[in-house]
């Protein structure tokens, strides 16, 4: 869970800083309501002292009321903790937020399904409103993706594995290219899941260790979706509705993207992750909407940069644990040609 959220918080860090080199959005502003733009320019003020005091709700009730999304995580983080330290007392519970976790992932993927439809009236209006010059900003938006997913891919993950794990970045990219190419095709952690576990066995660590880390990382480890697209997204929603982020809204983008990552599942991450950013830096729902679904007329090439980034953490991390545990097999490590995969996987993966 630390490496998760150290790896998270480096990668927002360089999202909000590829995002405010290149200023995607800017140029092109897209006028709210007044009254909605002056409600965001009295919530985009206050200290530090302020935002870690709004973390602790005083109503838990109008947290969700009001959208509080910070102090919703706060509370989910506290529960969570109280009940794993109950254990099986506890399961009932468990099993309740389960099956409603389940019931908001299915809701959010029909709403996920139905939103082309929203997306092509409200891209069609804004092009036809704005002319070409609409294309720039969402150029800009796909180029500061892709160059902050290709920091943390070919920067950041081999320093950790030379430097920390003592692996061969050149070594893990041989083994896990093949993973790599197909999360980029397939834009889906989930079905790539059977290939990053294998990939993981591959580079030395236990089967028994890699069927409980790499599942877990597949769900709660997604530094393209979770860390570093709410960043440049947010930056690029800002700049299209003229609205100025500061300190204070660059610290909230990085709590969100730590301490967030556990709301992440599935092919809504980036959805999920995007929407809570944006709620915690207090922009309206008629914004947020608005913002999302112009990001998501170009949602696709972006995505498959975010995933094959998303994979090569969910196995780098758990290479970077196991070499702390000392539970990193050297000699699988150290062979050139990867077993096949099981006919399990084989048949997951070509489904």
């Amino acid at each position: 869970a630390l490496w998760f959220a150290i790896t998270s918080l480096i990668a927002v860090v360089i999202g909000l800083a590829v995002g405010s080199l290149l200023q995607p959005g800017h140029g092109l502003v897209i006028e709210p309501d007044p009254d909605k733009l002056a409600a965001i320019g009295k919530k985009t003020h206050g200290s530090w002292l302020d935002l870690l005091k709004g973390l602790v709700p005083e109503n838990l009730v109008s947290s969700f009321a009001d959208g509080e999304t910070l102090q919703v995580v706060f509370v989910a983080l506290l529960i969570g903790a109280a009940s794993y330290s109950l254990g099986d007392k506890a399961a009932p519970f468990v099993e309740f937020n389960r099956s409603v976790f389940e019931v908001i992932q299915r809701v959010l993927g029909w709403i996920i399904r139905l939103a082309p439809i929203g997306t092509l009236g409200l891209v069609g209006n804004a092009v036809a409103t704005y002319g070409n010059e609409f294309f720039v900003p969402l150029l800009k938006l796909i180029g500061g993706t892709y160059l902050a997913c290709a920091l943390v891919l070919f920067a950041v993950y081999p320093l950790l594995l030379r430097f920390v794990a003592k692996v061969s970045p050149v070594r893990f990219f041989a083994k896990a290219w093949t993973v790599l190419q197909f999360a980029f095709v397939s834009r889906s952690s989930s079905a790539t899941l059977p290939l990053s576990r294998q990939t993981a066995e591959n580079l030395g660590i236990s089967r028994s260790y890699a069927n409980f880390a790499v599942p877990l990382a597949s769900t709660t480890k997604m530094d393209g979706c979770a860390a570093i697209y709410p960043a440049v997204g947010s930056i690029f929603i800002a700049n299209l509705f003229h609205i100025q982020l500061g300190a204070v809204q660059y610290l909230t983008i990085v709590l969100v993207a730590v301490f967030g990552a556990i709301a992440t599942a599935g092919v809504t991450g980036w959805f999920t992750m995007l929407t809570l950013t944006l709620s915690a830096l207090g922009l309206p729902p008629q914004v947020v909407a608005t913002g999302i679904a112009i990001a998501y007329a170009v949602d696709p090439i972006m995505d498959m940069m975010r995933t094959a980034t998303n994979v090569a953490g969910q196995i780098v991390v758990p290479v970077v644990v196991a070499r702390g545990e000392g539970i990193l097999d050297d000699e699988v490590l150290a062979e050139r040609s990867a077993p096949p995969l099981l006919t399990e996987e084989r048949e997951l993966a070509n489904a």
